[in-house]
C-alpha cells in the first residue's frame, strides 16, 4: 500500500493528493506519469506526475473525478492507501535552453505543465504560461505556476477572470510577439490540444503535446496506448507520452478514446448506485 499523505480539494472535482513513494520520487522527472490501481479489483489508470519531492519521498498528482475509478480516487482521504503506484512511467520532456518557451495547460493541465515550467526556467529559458479554464473556480496553482514562469497569463471561457476567451486567443499573441516563441509545449484536453496545434501550425512553432490514450500496463506490450505520429504507429506510453503535435493524428486519437464512452458511463451509473451516490 502507498499512503496518501495530504488530500486538498483544489476546485469543483479537482482533487491534489500527496502519495509516499520514495523510489518513484527519487527517479520521476518532468512529462512523466504513474499507473495506479486502487484496489485489487480496481483498473490501471494514468496520470501524470504534478510534483515530486526525493527528500521526503512524495509524489503529487491532480486529477479530476470523471469516471469510476477516479471517482473511488477522489473518495479516499489522507492517511487512506492507493494498492499500487508503478512508476515514473514514460519519457521525460525534452529540457535545453532553446530561449522562449510557451507553456499551454488547460484543465487539469495545468497540474501537468507546472514540473515542465519550472524544469524549462531552470535551464535558463525565458518561459511564458498561459493557462486557461472554464470558469474561475476551475483556475488553480495560478501562484506556484508565477514562481515557475516568467510571465503567466490567465482566460477563462466565460470571462468570470481576467480576460474572456481561449487559450490560443493569448498564444496567438504571444505568436507575433518578437523574438517569437522559439518553443511551445500543450497539455489538456485534446480538443485544446489540437487546436493549439493548428494555431501553431500557421507560425511555423515547434509544438509538443503530451497525450493521454488509453493506457493499460504503461509498458508497450498491450497496445491500448497506440497512436499515429508522423504517418507511424507509437505506443504513447513508451515512447511518449510527448509528441510533436503537428504529426500527430488528432482525429483518429479522438475517436479511440471515445470508443469506451458508453461502457464508462455504464460503469460509474452502477458505481453510483451502489454507494448510494455519496462516493
Amino acid at each position: 500500500m502507498f499512503k496518501i499523505l495530504e488530500k486538498v480539494v483544489l476546485s469543483p472535482s479537482v482533487n491534489l493528493m500527496k502519495i509516499e513513494a520514495p523510489r518513484v520520487a527519487g527517479k520521476a522527472r518532468a512529462g512523466q506519469f504513474l499507473i495506479l490501481r486502487v484496489s485489487e479489483c480496481g483498473e490501471r489508470i494514468p496520470l501524470t506526475v504534478a510534483d515530486c519531492d526525493p527528500e521526503r519521498g512524495t509524489v503529487t498528482i491532480v486529477f479530476l473525478e470523471v469516471g469510476k475509478t477516479t471517482r473511488l480516487l477522489g473518495s479516499l482521504a489522507a492517511g487512506d492507501g492507493i494498492l499500487d503506484v508503478v512508476g515514473p512511467l514514460g519519457n521525460p520532456t525534452e529540457i535545453d535552453s532553446f530561449g522562449r518557451v510557451v507553456c499551454v495547460g488547460g484543465g487539469v493541465g495545468v497540474a501537468c505543465i507546472y514540473p515542465i515550467c519550472r524544469a524549462f526556467k531552470e535551464a535558463g529559458n525565458e518561459v511564458i504560461g498561459i493557462v486557461g479554464a472554464r470558469t474561475k473556480e476551475l483556475l488553480f496553482w495560478e501562484d506556484r505556476l508565477r514562481e515557475a514562469v516568467n510571465e503567466l497569463l490567465i482566460t477563462t471561457d466565460d470571462g468570470s477572470y481576467v480576460r474572456q476567451g481561449f487559450v490560443t486567443d493569448v498564444l496567438r499573441e504571444v505568436a507575433e510577439r518578437e523574438p517569437p516563441p522559439d518553443r511551445v509545449v500543450a497539455v489538456g484536453p485534446l480538443p485544446m490540444m489540437r487546436a493549439v496545434c493548428g494555431m501553431t501550425r500557421e507560425f511555423g512553432l515547434k509544438t509538443i503535446v503530451s497525450l493521454n490514450p488509453i493506457m493499460v500496463d504503461g509498458i508497450g506490450m498491450c497496445g491500448a496506448c497506440r497512436v499515429t505520429v508522423g504517418g507511424r504507429t507509437r505506443m504513447a506510453c513508451v515512447e511518449g507520452p510527448e509528441f510533436d503535435g503537428h504529426e500527430v493524428d488528432f482525429a483518429e486519437l479522438a475517436q479511440r478514446l471515445r470508443r469506451y464512452q458508453d461502457m464508462e458511463q455504464e460503469s460509474l451509473a452502477r458505481f453510483l448506485a451502489e454507494c448510494d451516490g455519496q462516493c
